[in-house]
This record gives structure tokens, sequence and C-alpha cells, in this order.
């Protein structure tokens, strides 16, 4: 774990070196001024060498001079070296995030994930400064200091320094228990954000059923189980800290009346003895500093840690040297193909089913009979469990993933809208688009002059998920969208079911230029919608049972036939 945190300042190390040099340099300057103390107090005021105390006085202004222009550098370039390697880290993992497959995302809440990105690697950042250049200076001040108390008073110098051992036994005792409360901390805090993501992108729906209270009370429990969470991890957090402290303490107390002893035993000088008090202090205030590099060590490497789980998370899977999809015609074949989404949930059992190219094809069938899941398997978002999925006689698979999945288009009922522009909306479907190509897709699917009357035109800001637009106009740009990406297998998933009547003939008829020589597959709520399809598929939870045209469904009297006339009934 260690090792790949390293790992990180490579990219950054001449900056992290200058950072330790300077760090260095500090401790060095901080060993001068009881040195200094010492000889003004043993030598040159009891000789009245006036011009020797004005001109180390001097030196000790230079000294200081240059300690603040190196502390300045630590403190603007050790940060730097900090935030530079959490944007990394942040780069990286985001990217990952793009790999996984869906099933991670099925099982990992959004607010989680972030607390992720953003909390644990602001820690990480943190440790990445502070950690080394702490350990660093504390190491350097403890053997500096120990060496110059040596020739002062060994004796005394090995009764201080007996008391480390305690020190560090106390430290690693209370640290572990530190840890664990940090960690649980972690997660909870993790929990408070996915609840808080939750209940604000679900705000009107909240207000929509006046169920404020609910929200709060839901959101408490999780607030309630962070604070008891935070409360633990800083009990242990004082204890740590008041046993050190009392530690250090007593550790001033053994110089002060030892160091008393020794003067009137006239085995050192009183300049020996004020000399001795301040390497203390500059003995101790490392060892104050190792204590909260624990803290912080413990801190940053539970983020650390999380972030290293989240960079572990498999990856969709990739065959070597996987064939590019170029022009292709439209073909797609369904071989005894079966997925489940965990041991217990059989969702496709057996699927067989061609459809050749530019044909359109609807799946129609009750609820969890799997049509959205076989549609999902043909983009790999979900690898199929058993057979196999063939493009133009190809078995997608041994598919490069996003040179099939720019070969397909796909409009669904819940259409998310990035927050931003139109344009920039639009041009998500190919992002090289001249302004021309965005309007031309915007014509056809029926929204360029919805577009040009507004104030801002096609620089319209639609707010986050496109907040500001009405539910047909937001699927009219996701239409838009996948003109633009031009795409030769499109998939329509209940497309129209949350709109009026008005609304869904409109779009209908973009959705029918929007197929015209496509390979087309729709998943449709309502029937009267793909009355045209060429063949129509009847899916339940026992795989395949119906197939024919409109027609000839009906004719057959069966699941198609009752579904049709209940919706019939029903209008």
């Amino acid at each position: 774990m260690i090792r790949k945190f390293v790992s990180y300042y490579k990219p950054h190390k001449k900056l992290f070196i200058l950072d330790m040099l300077c760090a260095f340099l500090v401790a060095i300057c901080d060993l001068f001024y009881p040195m200094i103390t010492r000889n003004i107090i043993n030598k040159y005021v009891p000789n009245r060498e006036l011009q020797l105390i004005i001109l180390w006085a001097l030196v000790l202004l230079f000294i200081y001079m240059i300690k603040a222009m190196l502390n300045y550098f630590i403190q603007y370039y050790g940060h730097v070296v900090g935030v530079r390697m959490q944007a990394d880290m942040r780069k990286e993992v985001f990217r990952h995030l793009q790999d996984l497959p869906f099933s991670f995302f099925d099982e990992n809440k959004t607010g989680i994930i972030m607390s992720r990105i953003i909390n644990d690697l602001m820690d990480i950042s943190e440790l990445a400064h502070h950690g080394p250049e702490d350990l660093f200076v504390s190491t350097i001040m403890l053997i500096g200091s120990f060496i110059i108390l040596c020739t002062i008073n060994i004796p005394l110098t090995l009764i201080i320094f007996a008391f480390l051992p305690l020190l560090f036994w106390f430290a690693v005792k209370k640290r572990i228990k530190m840890t664990k409360a940090f960690t649980e901390t972690r997660i909870k805090v993790a929990e408070v954000n996915a609840s808080l993501e939750n209940s604000i992108s679900g705000i009107r729906v909240a207000k929509a059923f006046a169920n404020k209270d609910y929200e709060v009370k839901k959101f408490q429990r999780n607030n309630l189980n962070f604070q008891k969470a935070r409360e633990y991890a800083y009990k242990a957090m004082a204890e740590f800290f008041s046993g050190m402290n009392f530690i250090v303490d007593f550790l001033n107390v053994i110089v002060l009346i030892l160091g008393g002893y020794f003067v009137y035993q006239s085995q050192i000088t009183l300049g020996d003895y004020v000399a001795y008090l301040l390497y203390i202090n500059l003995f101790l205030g490392p060892i104050k500093k190792l204590i909260q590099f624990i803290e912080q060590y413990q801190s940053g490497m539970t983020g650390f840690k999380r972030f290293v789980e989240l960079m572990e998370a498999e990856k969709e899977t990739h065959v070597p040297h996987p064939m590019i999809l170029d022009k292709i015609e439209g073909n797609i074949q369904f071989e005894n193909v079966s997925f489940r989404y965990d041991e217990n949930t059989q969702i496709l059992d057996g699927i067989n089913l061609f459809i050749e190219k530019g044909k359109t094809v609807a799946l129609v069938g009750p609820s969890g009979g799997g049509k959205t899941t076989l549609c999902h398997l043909i983009p790999r978002f979900y690898e199929v469990d058993e057979g196999k999925i063939l493009i133009d006689g190809t078995n997608i698979q041994q598919l490069d993933r996003t040179s099939l999945r720019k070969n397909i288009g796909i409009v669904q009922q819940d259409v998310f809208l990035f927050t931003g522009t139109i344009k920039e909306n639009i041009a998500y479907g190919n992002l090289e688009a001249t302004d021309e190509e965005i309007m031309e897709a915007a014509k056809k699917a029926n929204i360029h002059d919805f577009i040009m009357n507004l104030e801002e035109g096609y620089d319209t800001y639609i707010g986050e998920r496109g907040v500001k637009l009405s539910g047909g106009q937001k699927q009219r740009i996701s239409i838009a969208r996948v003109f633009l990406k031009n795409p030769p297998i499109l998939i329509l998933d209940e497309a129209t079911s949350a709109l009026d009547n008005a609304t869904e003939m409109l779009i209908q008829q973009s959705l029918d230029q929007l197929c015209k020589g496509r390979t087309t597959l729709i998943v449709a709520h309502r029937l009267s919608t793909i009355k045209n399809a060429d063949e129509i598929i009847v899916l339940t939870d026992q795989g395949i049972e119906e197939r024919g045209t409109h027609q000839e469904l009906l004719n057959h009297q069966g699941i198609y036939a009752n579904l049709y006339e209940s919706q019939f009934t029903l209008a």
C-alpha cells in the first residue's frame, strides 16, 4: 500500500526533493539558536563582549530571514505537490470509472463514489505534503538534538531519551483504535453524502408528495450515525493526544528538575542549562510533529485504502487484440443467450433471435420479462452468461467495445441531459460536429424551431439534467443527439411512454424518420406505436412466447392480442 502511495510522487519528484531540502535546512536553522544562546550566556555576557553579542544577534536575524524564505517555499510548493498528486489520482480514478461495468454502478451509490473521489483524496493530499515533511524534519531534529544534548551532558540525555519507548508504545496502541474509528467515520460520511445526493436529486418528487418530514427523518438517520461515529473517533483522538501531551509535559518537568540538580552539582553551567531547556523544546517539537503525523497518516492512508479499493474494482473485460467495428450492415443474431444479474435472478434463458439489417423489431411483454436487459446486452453494458450475440456474423465479445458502441444509438424513456447548453447536449452525439450539422440534426428531431425561438437559441442553458425543459423537449434533444451520431443500429427503449398523446405523435414522427435505413429494436409499452414494425417479439420470463407481425399476432389470439385488447379497452 505504501509503495503504491509513494509511486504517485514520481512525476513530481524534483519539486518534492526541493521541498525536502528546504525542510532539512529549516531544521538545521532551528538547531543554531540554542548553540548561539549557550555561547552568549556562557562567554559573551560574563566577558562583557558587546560586539560579539550584536554580531551573533545579526547572524540569528539572517538565519531567520533564510528560514522565512524556506518556510514560504515549503508552505507553497509543498502543498502544490500534494494538490498535483491529488489531481493525478482524481484523473486516474475518473478515467477508471469510465471503464467500469454497469453492474458496478448498480451496486454502488453515487454519493459514496463522490465521497471517495473528493473527501478521501483531500486527506490524501494533506498526507502527501505534510507526511514526509513532518517525518523527515522530526527525524533530523531528534538526531541533531540528541547529538548536541550528549555534548552537554550524556547521563541527562540518556534519561530523557529513555522515555521515548513509552511514548511510542502508547502512540501505536492508541493509533490502532483511532484507525478503526476513522475508517468507520469515512463509511458514515459517504452514506451521508449518498443520502444528500439522492434527496437533492429527488427534491421535486419530495415536494410533489409533500414528504419534507420523511426526507428530513431519513437524512437525519444517516446524519446521526455519522455523528456517533465521529464522536467515537474524537474520543479515541482525545485519548491519544491527552496521553501523548501528558508524557511530553512530564518530560519537561524531568528536564527542569534534573537540569537544575546538575547545575546545583556544578556538572553543567547555567548557559548549558538554558541551552538544554531550549534543545529539549526542539526535541519535544518533533515528537509533537510525529504525533500529528500519526493522526494524519491514519486519516490519509484510510482514504488512500478506499481510493485503491475503487481503483481495483474490476473493469469491463477485453479480449486481446479486439476487432475494430467500422462499417457494418446491422444484422443481429442471438444464439442461445442466457443472462442473470445474480445467482438468484435469471432474466434471459436460451434466447434465439435473428434481426435482419434495416428491419424494425419490437419487444413487448409484461414488466420483468427482460426486454430492456436484452437491448443492454447488444452494446455490452452487461456480458452474457451463456451463448453469444453476433453482429454481421461476428461475436460482439471479439469486438472493441468503444467501436461497437459508436455504431449503436439509444433513445430511452428516462432522458439524461448534461448540465450545460442545448448545443452541448446535441453535440454529445458527435463531438466533432459542425454547427450546421447540429442544426440539421435538430431539424430532423423537430426541435430546431423551438430552439430558435429561445432568447439564447442553441446556447440556452438548460439547468441540471435539463430541468428547464419539458419532457417532450428533452426527448427531442436526445433524438437529435442520436441523429447526429448516425448509428446503423438503433435501440428505442420505451422512448415515448412517459409523454402525452400530442407530444408522443410529434416525437413519433421524428422517431420514424430516425429509424429509416437502420436496424431498430423498439421496447414498447404503447402497442399502437409498433403496429408497423417488421416483427413483434413477445418476451416474458419464460422467454420468447410469440413472434410475428401485428396482424399475425392479433389473429393468433395469444398474449399480444390480450395486451392490445386491454390497452384498446382502457383507451
